[in-house]
């Protein structure tokens, strides 16, 4: 795609933006950048928040539709609704992103990614996408940054408020929710339950003549998901300013794809986290947290199950599910934290503190190690001085497979005045090898090292009245970066180099919403050998996206438009995935304070594109949603 169109998109909004007439706005609060609550305009990272608000606008149906084409972020899916997908931030690899559900780490054990395509939409509250290297806070895996997804909560003093959501759609698809949540002087709870199912498409388009390629088999069919999810959260707040939250979410499905050797993972995904917080002194807050991510995987060939007929009664008996199970893999992951915040003074802050973290896994795979614990200490100061703010954290991981790791980052901000603020800083990051990295799929080790980063970055940014844009400039520098051999064993292949420059801009002014997101990267492999300054695979170098929406009357209309620049799907760059462009459209009826009707048209222009090689994406899609969500 050329420059000029990403350039075009970005620059529309800010021109449209600067003209709004100023007005009251509130701004967000952001937990994940410093790992306690800090207003955005403070926060020196560079950062994006999708409210609840933006997320109905939007009519997305999966959490790919939310995430793609933001500063920064490259989605990636084999084959549409409940398909592996897969998230590249700031060109770095898939498992160099840290997905935080409520705090609670979210991933398998075995390959380090989360299934995006599994957390409902439904669900979410808000989400917090913070960029930029944060090990030092979080330790491993945070090379490239942290998405953190908050669930939906209710709120003290709230009365009972029912909500329900019924959709359908193209190619058969469905979906449901219905959630209840209120609240008591001093508490609040949300429970809700809801389903996904669709017919799904090809997801695979491999044909007769490329079995070797994608997904290795010609499968010509349509590969359909059902998910179902529950979720339950909570709180107390005493008068002295103890609190004790709790939240529960757990998505089981079954997803088709195709496969020569499985096509069909039965799969749920459960996050349980609570955190007890309270003040020690006026001065010091103290707060202890435990989490637990659960996932299982089993993978089937042709079914689950099978109807034969007894040879006696001749009724069809279902034959046990497991003679026809060919792997599985189980995950866990439990996690504590004790944190310390202390006020030193008018504007200067100290956070310290130590997480714990053990993984554990069972699979058909032998794998050698299936166990192993991490232990994390880290300090952080935060420093106001006039204009002037500073930050500074340190941090010591043990791993008890890859020994010691020490991370760090320094951030520096000056504010010009009129809420313009210019940033820079300086981070380290690292991370460690999965299990899967290690073992699979033969189970002896391959004696993999630590993955490790180092990223420089400047920042202006500015929030004035009813708008606020934000460009961003970096370096990152990955040694040690672990790819494949010729016999698909993971290797450390020495360097890349990513340098990317990021815009974003905003505002919600006189009925109108705009959103406006440009990312131009070079995610280069610097090894020496013959694949040096490729590309890494399926990163392409420019997209932007545009959402655009406006109430009118009992109506709200809009539409976005997305464009990605071509990107390879080999790290040989010999496979190369086109360049595309696809715009949506959508329109809200809200019928009374508390019913609402939606409708959306994706692809509006039925483009054919690839986010990897050989997977079909969506066509043209329409879905039609009937929402009932009273006001607070």
């Amino acid at each position: 795609m050329k420059k000029t169109l990403l350039a075009a998109a970005l620059l529309s909004s800010i021109s449209i933006v600067a003209h709004a007439d100023e007005a009251d706005r509130l701004d967000p609060v952001v937990v994940t950048a410093n790992r306690a609550p800090t207003p955005a305009d403070e926060v020196i990272a560079s950062v994006t928040v999708i409210s609840r608000d933006d997320i109905e606008r939007m009519q997305p149906v999966s959490v790919q539709d939310i995430l793609t084409g933001l500063p920064g972020v490259v989605v990636s899916n084999t084959g549409g609704i409940g398909q592996q997908t897969s998230l590249f931030m700031r060109g770095t690899n898939s498992a160099h992103t840290l997905v935080l559900l409520d705090g609670v780490r979210v991933g398998t054990v075995g390959a380090g990614l989360p299934a995006y395509e599994q957390l409902p939409v439904e669900q979410i509250d808000h989400i917090e996408v913070v960029r930029g290297p944060r090990s030092s806070l979080y330790g491993s895996d945070a090379i490239g940054g942290v998405i953190q997804i908050f669930t939906r909560h209710g709120e003290a003093g709230q009365a009972p408020t029912p909500t329900v959501s019924v959709s359908g759609g193209s190619h058969g698809y469905t979906a449901g929710q219905v959630g209840v949540s209120g609240g008591t002087r001093h508490g609040w709870y949300n429970a809700s339950l809801g389903g996904q199912y669709t017919a799904g498409i090809n997801a695979c388009r491999v044909g007769a003549g490329d079995v070797f390629k994608g997904c290795f088999t010609n499968e010509p069919d349509h590969d359909a998901s059902r998910t179902y999810n529950g979720a339950l959260s909570g709180g107390y707040r005493w008068d002295d300013g103890t609190e004790l939250t709790g939240s529960w979410l757990r998505s089981k499905g079954d997803i088709e794809y195709d496969g020569d050797f499985q096509n069909l993972t039965r799969r749920s995904q459960q996050v349980a986290g609570a955190k007890l917080a309270f003040d020690v002194a006026a001065a010091w807050r103290m707060s202890v947290s435990l989490g637990q991510n659960q996932d299982r995987a089993d993978n089937y060939l042709n079914g689950i199950g099978k109807a034969v007929l007894d040879p006696v009664t001749f009724a069809p008996v279902v034959v046990d599910p497991d003679k026809y199970r060919v792997g599985y893999l189980y995950s866990k992951r439990n996690q504590a934290s004790w944190q310390n915040d202390f006020t030193l003074a008018t504007g200067q802050t100290l956070s310290a503190g130590v997480d714990f973290q053990q993984e554990k896994l069972r699979s058909d795979t032998d794998y050698l190690k299936d166990k192993r614990n991490n232990t994390g200490v880290f300090a952080l100061y935060q420093g106001v001085f006039g204009p002037h703010e500073i930050q500074l954290v340190a941090r010591h991981d043990h791993n008890e497979q890859f020994g010691n790791h020490d991370t760090g980052s320094a951030a520096y901000g000056f504010s010009f005045g009129e809420g313009m603020k210019v940033t820079a800083s300086y981070g380290s990051a690292f991370h460690a090898p999965t299990f899967n990295d290690e073992f699979y799929p033969y189970g002896a080790p391959v004696d993999l090292k630590p993955e490790t980063s180092r990223t420089a970055e400047i920042g202006l940014s500015a929030h004035r009245g009813v708008w606020n844009w934000a460009v961003n400039a970096y370096q990152t520098k990955v040694d040690d970066l672990i790819g494949s051999d010729a016999h698909f064993i993971p290797v450390n292949v020495s360097e890349a180099r990513i340098r990317g420059l990021e815009g974003q801009v905003g505002a919600d002014v006189d009925g109108w919403h705009l959103r406006g997101y440009a990312t131009f990267q070079q995610p280069k492999n610097r090894d020496g050998g013959v694949e040096h300054d490729n590309l890494l695979a399926r990163r392409p170098e420019r997209t932007a996206r545009v959402d655009v929406d406006k109430d009118v009357g009992s109506f709200t209309v809009g539409g976005s438009v997305y464009a990605a620049g071509y990107s390879y799907d080999d790290a040989a760059n010999t496979e190369r995935l086109g360049g595309y462009a696809t715009a949506d459209l959508r329109a809200t009826w809200h019928v009374d304070r508390d019913w609402s009707v939606q409708g959306r048209v994706a692809n509006v222009g039925d483009k054919r594109y690839e986010t990897a090689a050989y997977y079909n994406q969506l066509g043209r899609t329409y879905y039609l949603t009937v929402r009932f969500s009273p006001s607070r």
